[in-house]
This record gives structure tokens, C-alpha cells and sequence, in this order.
């Protein structure tokens, strides 16, 4: 396993992530992920899976102190200022007196950022998290972010594959030695738009590896950066865990960059923000 130390807190760069998981396929995927060697997982309130997710966490026998749990609090409970309680309520669900990350899923465009992460900071003084952060923010919010929160931030959470260019925001985080988690690491919808690229495939055939392990290992020789790619099945979660004791090289990370394009965004709700690269919101 890869990690990124910050903060005395050790993170795993490789991750499961559990968006549209659900129910006992979500707590036995768990518990299998950390049976397989996953020791990052990543849920969130909207999600309405946290309850599973701790279920698995329990289920795999192996101590919560070695798990590394990030959850998320939704929009609604940020413009309410209601972080705190709502932080609360994903801790009594998980089952759980701490998360290892608590991040804001989305900025709320109306409300200034100070009041959004001032919330968050008190998450972190109170003891509900031990690390904080942001997710979906665009480089400018970040920065304010960065400046007003009375914590450090930890953590930015943002889609990040071969086919979107997220520069200005990595430099952001490396700038302030904060770990850029890429969700939707292999792309999301039609999978074939990045595991399907003749390129791709000519650099698995090579190293004798799937596509999902290239773009994933790809994420991983980035620095700062880490992975939380969902799988369900036992074959997925191994074919995804698959991604130490090699390397890509150079010429390889080169051809996965070259795949960026203007279009590439694949998340991009109502709410977003203003984006530094790719689709802007509607």
C-alpha cells in the first residue's frame, strides 16, 4: 500500500469508494475490500449507505484504528449551519465516535466559503473528525478555503481520470501538501471512454495488466494523489487492489496524459461551480 502522511495521520492512496452502493451488497463489499487489504473507505450522508458501510468495517474483524473512514455532509446541512449535527448523525449511523476525514460534499454557491469550512473547522476542534477538507471545490474556492479555515484542510475530493485535466487544482493541493482524492478515477457512465482507448490497451498489454490497473497506477505514481475507485464483486475489488510492486513508465504516464480533452468532465450537476478546466455548468 501507498500512503500520504499529513497531519501525524498516515492516508491510503488506494481507496474503495461506495456511491450507489447499498444495503448488504454494500456491507459485504466492504467487509470483502478489507479482507482483500483496502484500508480506505469512502462513504458520505447522501449516499444513504453509512450504515452499511460501518456494518462492514464491524463484519471484517480487523480494528477500526486500522481503517481509514472519510464521510461527507451535504449541501442542505452546510447552508443551515448545521455541519456539526450533521456529522453527528453520519457518527451515530456509522457507529462510530470519530470519522479519520470529514469533507464538505459541495460548495454552496450562495454562502461564503469562511462560513461553509468555519463550520467544518468545529468538526475537527469538537473531536468528530480528525482531518478535514473540501470536495468538488474549483481552484478560487479552494484557496479561499485554504485562507479563512481557522484548521488546516487535509483533503480535496474532486473527479480526476486520463480524459480530465484537473492541473490547476492539483498544483493547489500540492502547494498546500493537501491529498487530492480522484473519485470517479476510471471515468463513470460508458467506462469504455477510458478503459476501451487503444492506448490504454496497447500499455496494459504491455505490462501484463487490465486497463483498470494502468489508469489506476496512474493515479498513483502522481504525487498527492489517491484513487477510491467502487467495485461490488470479489474479482473487481482484487483486479483494482492489483496495482502494487510495478511501476509505469515515464512514456506510459505520458500517453495516459495525452488522453485529456476540452468534453471530459463526466460530473457536473446544476450546482457546480464555476470549473477550471473541462464543461462548465450549464
Amino acid at each position: 500500500m501507498l500512503y500520504h502522511t499529513t497531519d501525524h495521520a498516515k492516508i491510503p492512496r488506494l481507496g474503495l469508494g461506495t456511491w450507489k452502493l447499498e444495503g448488504e451488497t454494500c456491507a459485504s463489499s466492504v467487509a470483502k475490500a478489507i479482507e482483500i487489504g483496502y484500508r480506505h473507505i469512502d462513504t458520505a450522508a447522501v449516499y444513504e449507505n453509512e450504515e452499511a458501510v460501518g456494518k462492514g468495517i464491524r463484519d471484517s474483524g480487523i480494528d477500526r484504528s486500522e481503517i481509514f473512514v472519510t464521510t461527507k455532509v451535504w449541501m442542505d446541512r452546510i447552508k443551515k449551519e448545521e455541519v456539526v449535527g450533521a456529522l453527528s448523525e453520519s457518527l451515530d449511523k456509522l457507529q462510530m465516535d470519530q470519522v479519520d476525514m470529514a469533507l464538505l460534499h459541495w460548495p454552496v454557491g450562495d454562502m461564503p466559503i469562511e462560513d461553509q469550512v468555519s463550520q467544518l473547522a468545529t468538526c475537527k476542534t469538537s473531536g468528530k473528525a480528525k482531518l478535514i477538507g473540501v470536495s468538488n471545490y474549483n481552484q478560487d474556492q479552494l484557496l479561499q478555503a485554504l485562507t479563512s479555515c481557522s484548521e488546516r484542510l487535509s483533503n480535496i475530493q474532486c473527479e480526476y481520470h486520463p480524459l480530465l485535466d484537473q492541473d490547476p487544482i492539483l498544483k493547489t493541493a500540492r502547494g498546500f501538501d493537501m491529498l487530492f482524492t480522484s473519485y470517479s478515477p476510471l471515468g463513470r457512465g460508458d467506462r469504455g471512454t477510458v478503459l476501451d482507448n487503444p492506448a490504454v490497451k496497447r500499455v496494459a498489454e504491455y505490462h501484463g495488466k487490465t486497463p483498470t490497473q494502468v489508469v489506476l497506477r496512474w493515479h498513483l505514481q502522481q504525487a498527492n494523489v489517491a484513487a477510491i475507485p467502487k467495485a461490488t464483486s470479489e474479482e473487481h475489488l482484487r483486479e483494482n487492489f492489483d496495482i502494487f510492486g510495478w511501476d509505469l513508465s515515464a512514456a506510459d504516464m505520458k500517453t495516459l496524459y495525452g488522453l485529456m480533452r476540452p468534453d471530459g468532465r463526466m460530473v457536473n450537476p446544476d450546482w457546480s461551480p464555476k470549473w477550471d478546466t473541462g464543461v462548465e455548468a450549464a
